[in-house]
C-alpha cells in the first residue's frame, strides 16, 4: 500500500507541477504576445478548463503524500504534500481575486487594465509552479533516496 500512496502522490504532483510550469514558461506568453483582446479572451476558456484539473491533481498530490506518511513513509512525505497542498489557499486567496477581475463581464479586454492584470496573473501563477516544482522535487527525492 506505501508504494502505491507514493505512486499517486508522485504522479499527481509532478503532472500539476508540468502543467503549471508549462502554463508559466509557454502557454501564458504566447497568447501574451497575441495582443491584450485575444489574450483575455483565450485565457477565460483555459482557466476554465485548468482549474478543474488542477484541483483535482492538487487535491490527489495532497493526499497520497498524506496517506504515504501515515503508512510508515518519512516526514518528508508529509512536508511534499504541505508544499502541494499550499496551491489551493495560494489559488483561493492570492490568485482568485485577480480570476475575477479577469472574468467579469464588463471587461474591456482589449484595455491596459486587462494587460496589467494578465501580467499579474502570469506572475501570481508562478507562484503555483514554483510550489508544485518543490513538493515534485521532495517527493522524487524520497523515492530515489530510499
Amino acid at each position: 500500500m506505501l508504494a502505491l500512496t507514493e505512486f499517486v502522490a508522485v504522479l499527481a504532483t509532478t503532472f500539476f507541477a508540468g502543467a503549471a510550469i508549462y502554463v508559466n514558461l509557454v502557454e501564458h506568453p504566447a497568447r501574451m504576445g497575441c495582443g491584450t483582446e485575444i489574450a483575455a479572451t483565450v485565457w477565460a476558456p483555459s482557466y476554465k478548463r485548468a482549474t478543474v484539473m488542477q484541483a483535482s491533481l492538487a487535491v490527489v498530490g495532497f493526499l497520497g503524500g498524506v496517506a504515504a506518511w501515515l503508512h510508515g513513509a518519512s516526514s518528508m512525505w508529509l512536508v511534499g504534500a504541505v508544499f502541494i497542498f499550499a496551491v489551493v489557499p495560494v489559488t483561493l486567496i492570492v490568485i482568485f481575486p485577480t480570476n475575477k477581475r479577469l472574468l467579469a463581464p464588463s471587461r474591456d479586454l482589449g484595455s491596459a487594465e486587462t494587460r496589467e492584470l494578465l501580467v499579474k496573473w502570469g506572475e501570481l501563477h508562478a507562484i503555483r509552479s514554483a510550489l508544485s516544482f518543490v513538493a515534485s522535487v521532495i517527493y522524487a527525492w524520497q523515492l530515489v533516496g530510499t
